[in-house]
């Protein structure tokens, strides 16, 4: 019994050290890719207003000129963590900006009128 459950505890503390050696093995562009499809389909669902879409898209597009600067001397451990970052933020703003219910309409267009005598 000791044996098996030995082997299952290795199994697992073997297979939690691969999975996130495979998210950090995800590729730079395909990130990228990602989270431009991303706030494109914000702004076609109207969970992002134009301005919102458009500081978003700057803050992606200074990212990627930051990689293609790292890449030119070759990509290190620090400047792929710092690019983890960077993307990390903008994802996070990302989220943020589709749910705070800002939409083209003004603020709380959704929101039921208040009755009028």
């Amino acid at each position: 019994m000791k044996k098996i459950l030995l082997s299952i505890v290795a199994v697992s503390a073997l297979a939690a050290t691969t999975v996130p050696a495979a998210v950090m093995a995800q590729p730079i562009r395909q990130r990228d890719d990602q989270i431009e499809r991303r706030i494109d389909r914000g702004l076609r669902d109207g969970s992002l207003t134009r301005n919102e879409a458009a500081r978003l898209h700057a803050q992606l597009r200074d990212t990627v000129r930051l990689e293609y600067r790292y890449r030119s001397n070759g990509l290190n451990g620090w400047e792929r963590a710092d690019l983890d970052r960077r993307f990390d933020r903008i994802t996070a703003q990302l989220h943020a900006e589709r749910r705070d219910r800002d939409r083209t309409y003004g603020y709380g267009y959704d929101q039921p009128r208040p009755y009028r005598y």
